[in-house]
């Protein structure tokens, strides 16, 4: 049986922590403010995800004063 090689579409970030910084804003306030788990918020800070939930682009998107395109970024993989 042949298996291959899976493809890679690229990847897409969150820059939150950017965002966070550049706003003065702190990790602790935001999940209070908006009723984020911290751990969940953690993990999308550090990138760590399989699936970004739509609400909750749209509650980050709303607090930050932000488009979704400088909350989310996408990269091509290299050829």
């Amino acid at each position: 049986m042949l298996v291959s090689e899976p493809v890679n579409y690229g990847e897409v970030k969150l820059r939150i922590e950017e965002i966070l910084k550049e706003k003065g804003i702190s990790k602790n306030k935001i999940c209070k403010d908006l009723d984020i788990p911290r751990g969940n918020f953690n993990r999308y800070c550090r990138n760590d995800f399989q699936r970004i939930d739509a609400a909750l682009l749209c509650k980050l998107c709303w607090y930050l004063e932000v488009e979704i395109s400088e909350l989310v970024v996408y990269t091509r993989p290299e050829e």
